[in-house]
This record gives structure tokens, sequence and C-alpha cells, in this order.
């Protein structure tokens, strides 16, 4: 691919052709990706670290901390960041290998089209990331988790463990969902202000 594909391509993702776009270019690749990158590894860090069990042994421990999380935090959500920048990614991967401007995504309607089905495939892949979220993790973390140890021929088959900074888990799920709510009423605004334009009730930038 050459340069000017490269630029073109870099371009259209950091500068959509909307000015809600824009902003959820900014939202999402700047607040978000910040708040997940920088305090998500203060919080969720060093969890398993700190995760006791009732025995404190490191093989229970690990056992019931991988009961407990069956995938973290941090990775689930840095799935759903990369996976939902995917549609945007490749409309402009598009529009860059067929030397579309941006200012003309809105001028043709069969690029408009794709740009739409672009942004509302992104709402699709937030609304599942949000239901997984809630399967996976719920909206509150307890200070108290009961792992079922029974697979590893305890005497109890029930203990208990402390999870730690749980107030602070709670408050970044909360947060987390907020940011998949904002941008999917972001993606939402993005297609009316595209019908908007093409219905001639906004001016072009």
């Amino acid at each position: 691919m050459s340069p000017n594909y490269i630029r073109s391509f870099s371009e259209g993702c950091l500068r959509p052709p909307t000015v809600i776009g824009q902003f959820h270019t900014l939202f999402f690749g700047s607040i978000r990706m910040f708040f997940l990158g920088v305090l998500g590894f203060a919080v969720y860090g060093n969890e398993a670290l700190h995760f006791s069990c009732d025995p404190d042994k490191r093989e229970v421990n690990l056992f019931c901390y991988n009961q407990f999380r069956p995938i973290t935090p941090q990775v689930f959500w840095a799935l759903q960041l990369v996976i939902v920048l995917v549609p945007g990614a490749f409309f402009h991967l598009y529009a860059a290998c067929k030397s579309i401007k941006q200012e003309d995504i809105l001028q043709k309607s069969s690029y408009t089209g794709f740009y739409i089905f672009s942004v509302f495939l992104r709402i699709v892949l937030e609304v599942v990331a949000f239901w997984l979220q809630i399967q996976l993790f719920g909206f509150k973390v307890n200070a108290i988790y009961m792992c079922d140890v029974g697979a590893l021929e305890k005497k109890f088959n029930i203990t208990r463990c402390m999870v730690p900074e749980h107030f602070e888990k709670t408050i970044f799920l909360i947060a987390m969902y907020t940011f998949t709510v904002i941008t999917v009423i972001l993606c939402v605004a993005e297609i009316f202000e595209i019908s908007c334009r093409r219905l001639g009730f906004l001016k072009p930038q």
C-alpha cells in the first residue's frame, strides 16, 4: 500500500466526515482508552496477587481466581475497543483504496450507505459487548466470592474468597457501562446527523 493510501486511511480514521463522528473519535480514542489503560491497570493490575481464599493456599487461590475471572476485565475491554474499531477501519481502508475524499462520503448515496452501515455495525458490537459484560461481571463486585473447590477434592466444596478493592472495581464497572452507553448514543446521533445532511437540514462542514 502506497504512502498516500496510508495517509488517507489514517486521516479518515482520525477525522470522520461528520462532526459527531469526530467527537466520537476524540471521546473513544482518548478518554476511553486513557481511562482503561491508566486507571484500569491501577484498579485491576494486582488483583490476582491479592485475591485470597480460606485456606490461603496458592493452588486454592489460583483455582478460585480463575473461576472468579474467566477473563480479566482489562482483556475484555481491550478486545471490545479493538473489535468496535474494526467496522470504521474497514470503511476508511475502502475509502483510501478508492481515493474517496472525506468530504465526498456524504455526497454520494453508495458511500453514505456504506458509512452508515459501518456506524450501525459499531452500535451492534457495542450492544453485544454491553450484554457480555453483564453476563461476565454484573453491575457490582462483592467483597466475598463463594468458590466451588469440589474439583480440588477438598474437604469442603465451597470456600470463601476475599475480593480486593471491590468498591473501586464496582465504580470502574459502572464507568465502563457508562462509556458504552455514551458511544452508542454518539453513533445513533451520527446517523441522525448524516440523515439531516442528506435531507438538507444541515449545511455541509
